[in-house]
This record gives C-alpha cells, sequence and structure tokens, in this order.
C-alpha cells in the first residue's frame, strides 16, 4: 500500500471514503477530487483499492491528492473483496462505499455525518443519486415480493414502467425527502462500523452485485435501520466497465440467485431452487439480448 490516509483537519478520521477502481482511469480521479472538496469540516480516509488496472487508474487516482492512500492488487478480485480490503485498511467510524464513476456533486460528508448522528439506530445511508442526464436513479429499494421480482425481471427490459418494476424501486416517491427502505445502492453507501462489527463486511461470496441488498438485509435482521437521505447528491455514470459485456450480465444473475438462496428460500421454498436459477438464467438470456451484448 503506498500513501498515508488522509487528514482534512488534524484527529482522528471521521469518515474513510472507500473506491474500489478498476480501468476507469479518468472517472476516478474526478471521484477522488469530489471527495476533498465536498469534505466540509469532516476528517478524512481516502482509500482506492486498485484491481490490477492496466489504464493508469492507479497513478491517477493517486496523483489527484497526495493524502489518498493507495492499495494496489496484483489480480482483480472483484467489487466486494477489493471493499472489503478498504474497509480493514481504515479506522474511522464510518465508512462511506463510492463508486470510482460516481461524483459528488451536492451537499458534504459533513452533512451526511451529521444525519447518522442524528439516527444512532441506523446501519447504513443511502445517497441521493442522478443518473449523467440528471434523471434521480432509484438508489433506494424495497426488498421485493417473488412476484414483484417476476414481474420486475422480466417486464423491466421491455416495459420499465410496469407495476411490478415500480413497486419494487419506489417509483411513486420523488427522494426528495428522508426515508427508511429496505435497501440502498452501494454505489454511494455510508455504513456504520459498528453494525458491520456486528454483521460482518461485505459477502465475498459475491464477486460483484448484490452485496448491498445483502448487507442492508444482514442489518435489518440485526436490528439496524436503514435510511435514505437527500443530503449529498452523487452523479453516477455507471457501465463504465461492464457496459455491452454479456459476461457481466450472468454474474448479476449468479449473485441474485446466491441471495434467493441464502434468504428467500427456507423451508419448503428449498424447491423452487432450481426453477430460480432456470429463470434467472432465462432472464439474463433475454437482457444480454435485448441489450446487444457480445
Amino acid at each position: 500500500m503506498s500513501g498515508e490516509p488522509s487528514r482534512s483537519a488534524p484527529g482522528p478520521a471521521d469518515v474513510a471514503v472507500v473506491i474500489v477502481n478498476y480501468n476507469s482511469r479518468d472517472e476516478v480521479a474526478t471521484c477522488v477530487r469530489s471527495v476533498y472538496e465536498s469534505a466540509g469540516e469532516a476528517r478524512l480516509e481516502v482509500v482506492v483499492v486498485d484491481n490490477a488496472s492496466t489504464d493508469g487508474s492507479a497513478e491517477a487516482a493517486a496523483e489527484t491528492n497526495a493524502g489518498t492512500a493507495l492499495i494496489r492488487n496484483t489480480s482483480n478480485r472483484g467489487f466486494i473483496a477489493a471493499a472489503n480490503q478498504g474497509i480493514r485498511a481504515t479506522a474511522a467510524p464510518f465508512i462511506h462505499l463510492l463508486n470510482p464513476d460516481a461524483e459528488i456533486r451536492g451537499g458534504t460528508l459533513e452533512g451526511l455525518l451529521k444525519v447518522a448522528a442524528d439516527h444512532s439506530d441506523v446501519g447504513a445511508i443511502g445517497t441521493l443519486v442522478r443518473d449523467p442526464d440528471g434523471s434521480v436513479y432509484p438508489s433506494a429499494r424495497k426488498v421485493p415480493t417473488l412476484a414483484e421480482a417476476v414481474g420486475h425481471a422480466f417486464l423491466y427490459p421491455f416495459f420499465p414502467g410496469n407495476r411490478f418494476s415500480r413497486a419494487y424501486t419506489l417509483a411513486d416517491w420523488d427522494r426528495a425527502s428522508e426515508r427508511y427502505v429496505d435497501w440502498v445502492s452501494g454505489s454511494s453507501m455510508l455504513l456504520r462500523r459498528a453494525a458491520l462489527d456486528q454483521v460482518g463486511l461485505l459477502d465475498e461470496g459475491y464477486w460483484m452485485y448484490v452485496e448491498d441488498l445483502d448487507i442492508c438485509t444482514r442489518l435489518r435482521a440485526a436490528g439496524w435501520r436503514i435510511l435514505f437521505s437527500p443530503e449529498l447528491e452523487v452523479m453516477h455514470i455507471g457501465g463504465t466497465v461492464s457496459a455491452g459485456k454479456r459476461w457481466f450480465t450472468l454474474v448479476h444473475s449468479k449473485s441474485i440467485y446466491r441471495y434467493f438462496v441464502k434468504f428467500r428460500s427456507p423451508g419448503w421454498r428449498v424447491a423452487l431452487r432450481p426453477f430460480a436459477w432456470v429463470a434467472l438464467r432465462a432472464r439474463a438470456a433475454l437482457v444480454s439480448w435485448r441489450r446487444g451484448e457480445k
């Protein structure tokens, strides 16, 4: 590891910002820069975990601010394992996971920490996320019923406004206010370290995707609440590495299946696992065809 954790002011860090990067040179530099600019009075640790990028990403991230700590992996360990590396390498009482193709555009990390302080029973906080066109991304959602999950899976690629997807994504809510939800996106998520100490870190059985739903499910089961807050606003490009690649769609379906087995198929529902696997593989093929992935 090169570099030392950054400090925006003397004293121990208030929040550790962990960014997992893979071949996102231009985006990760912008991301890191936005973190420092949005600190407010919060004391920071900023750690970039680089998964063996070959485009100069690691150097770009480190050069953005001399205080940024850099962990270089010799292979692509996947998002979840690398995120846990960053969490373990820091000591702040809060961890903000932030995607390398995300940029903080509004609010401050200081303000987000104030929200966390005001909600001591909250284990994770999701932030307002916008797509590059300015539209609000549904980064805070409910855990869908089985009917909603199936309806969303097969109708969303063709009819995004279907009632199943709208229910799952809480589409009738404008995200202009705080709200307790079932889970929030890991693209920009604040985690309380005390909560992680209780339930464990991210599940490395997932290589990528669904780890955010998993950790929020475990936190809620342990009595912690999940909060959405528009206090911090992030613009997320999304798909900078995975766009057009069928392999990532297959990984996504495998992650959903892992979650289903882990949380949604106890007792008699074990019998549904083979059907769920076939349905998810069919859905992955459908999505890949729809997107023209190769």
